[in-house]
């Protein structure tokens, strides 16, 4: 362990990461693995890895990239996919999540990265690292292949709580339009609100209200507002942040992920069909590529938790090596950019922003 330590402390100046090494579906040796294809890509990043210390040694030993990258944390629980999270609240202390999440509590890391259960990972996310002041409900942001410049879409929430009120619209408004901005490159982000349909007669009385409240804030907040979208415009170019809740986005996130690997699995079926679509397959093996890897969930692999003191990136519980190292990447980013600070400053001003306008529209007698 000594020596470990002092190869981890002689890379000081790297970003570190925290890495849950254990309760993805494919062990601790597809996350040693993931991470190990981006410390050989960026030099710049340095690996907290907790788990059971003795298995982690040796998968840590057998690749090359993370000598000298890596310090080891033991912790011998695992969180399982089936955990309750009440449950792991109350008993997961021993657990590499637990400790993961602890590492950036404490300042050693500046992102933690999980492939483990999402609701006790959010759970003990807001319980360790606690809620930014203003923030009701944390939100589960993710990127989406879009017709975009940018090639992605922010979507929020994707699963942290089932249920929203226009206020926690609001707030997951202006934390998407941060994370637009720290890791879309994205001055003044647009924002959509879906809904059923793009007219403002439509919609639960929640959505009619979020949808007042987001225009209201819109200039002071630095964004600017379009209006309700609709399901189409989730890949399309209408926007840039779709605001929605976490019923509703998780859906969402489910089923573009099985259609994407629906596509996948016709598309073999139909070059497979004759001789002659099998010589078309190689004619467009490359355009075929290019169309696998733009639309493969494991190149935008990583849900950012929002709305917390500290950076959190969910990976997803079935990603490989290659899900695991774009997961890192995305960690990587929003710590060289200083997400996190932002995200609190950028939260703080828009919570006053809002009191003032509140204030406004009580003193104005404009109740609607």
């Amino acid at each position: 362990m000594t020596a470990m330590t002092d190869q981890f402390t002689a890379g000081a100046g790297r970003t570190i990461l925290s890495i849950d090494a254990m309760g993805g579906d494919r062990g601790p040796a597809t996350v040693v693995a993931g991470i190990s294809r981006s410390a050989k890509k960026n030099p710049d990043i340095g690996f907290i890895l907790h788990g059971p210390r003795a298995e982690l040694q040796k998968l840590v030993a057998r690749r090359r990239p993370l000598q000298g990258r890596v310090e080891i944390r033991d912790a011998t629980d695992v969180v399982t996919m089936d955990d309750k999270p009440s449950h792991v609240m109350r008993h997961g202390k021993g657990t590499s999540m637990w400790s993961a999440i602890d590492s950036v509590r404490s300042g050693e890391a500046d992102v933690c990265v999980s492939c483990g259960n999402t609701g006790a990972l959010m759970a003990l996310s807001m319980v360790r690292l606690r809620k930014l002041p203003g923030v009701n409900r944390p939100a589960i942001a993710i990127l989406w292949p879009s017709r975009n410049p940018q090639g992605f879409n922010v979507m929020l929430d994707v699963g942290a709580d089932i249920r929203a009120d226009e206020q926690d619209l609001l707030q997951y408004a202006l934390m998407g339009a941060s994370y637009a901005r720290n890791g879309l490159a994205l001055a003044r982000p647009r924002i959509g609100l879906l809904n059923v349909g793009t007219e403002e007669h439509k919609g639960r009385a929640e959505l009619k209200a979020a949808h007042d409240l987001i225009g209201a804030n819109a200039e002071a907040a630095g964004f600017d507002f379009v209006g309700f979208v609709e399901g189409g415009d989730i890949p399309g170019d209408a926007c840039d942040v779709i605001v929605t809740d976490g019923f509703t986005g998780n859906i969402a996130l489910k089923t573009g992920e099985g259609t994407a690997s629906l596509i996948g699995d016709l598309l073999k079926e139909a070059f497979k069909f004759s001789p002659l679509s099998r010589l078309a397959s190689v004619l467009a093996y490359t355009s075929m590529q290019r169309l696998k890897k733009k639309i493969d969930p494991r190149r935008v692999n990583g849900g950012v938790f929002l709305g917390l003191n500290g950076t959190v990136v969910k990976s997803h519980g079935s990603a490989d090596a290659t899900g695991v190292a774009a997961a890192v990447k995305l960690a990587f980013q929003l710590a060289q950019s200083g997400f996190s600070e932002k995200l609190a400053a950028r939260v703080a001003s828009a919570a006053a922003q809002v009191q003032i306008t509140a204030m406004d529209r009580t003193e104005s007698g404009d109740t609607e």
